[in-house]
């Protein structure tokens, strides 16, 4: 049993998908304004150690259109479980890249929707990149 973290945030909303692109970019600028170089934000479950946000965009950019608005309309929440997570991913060994681990937490909108966060970190550099946001049923 994989245990689900219970996010206090809602989903993102828009009637499209420029609607959904400009609230979370909103979120993502305030995050790197905070900073002069790599976004990131420090995750409890990995100690305060820092996650850095901009893989994810690149990510996205290789879904198609429909696929990236199923995906943004959960940034919030990914970050919220990111920040404030303590409960226990599904860990594995990155099968394309050896010195990759990905990690795949779960959680749940305020509303009780799931939806699922990747986490990939590099274990030469020790450091870790959040990848992508998916809906899981």
């Amino acid at each position: 049993m994989v245990n689900v973290f219970q996010s206090s945030k809602s989903k993102l909303h828009g009637t499209n998908g420029t609607e959904l692109y400009h609230f979370a970019n909103i979120v993502y600028k305030k995050i790197a304004s905070k900073t002069k170089r790599r976004p990131y934000v420090r995750s409890k479950y990995f100690n305060k150690e820092k996650v850095f946000l901009d893989y994810f965009w690149g990510h996205l950019e290789t879904k198609n259109w429909n696929d990236r608005v199923r995906r943004l309309a959960y940034y919030n929440c990914a970050l919220d479980l990111i920040t404030n997570n303590r409960t226990e991913p599904t860990i594995k060994n990155n099968p394309n890249k050896s010195n990759e681990i990905l990690y795949r937490f779960q959680g749940k909108t305020k509303d009780g929707q799931r939806f699922a966060v990747q986490i990939v970190e590099n274990i030469e550099r020790k450091e870790k990149f959040f990848i992508s946001i998916f809906p899981f049923t």
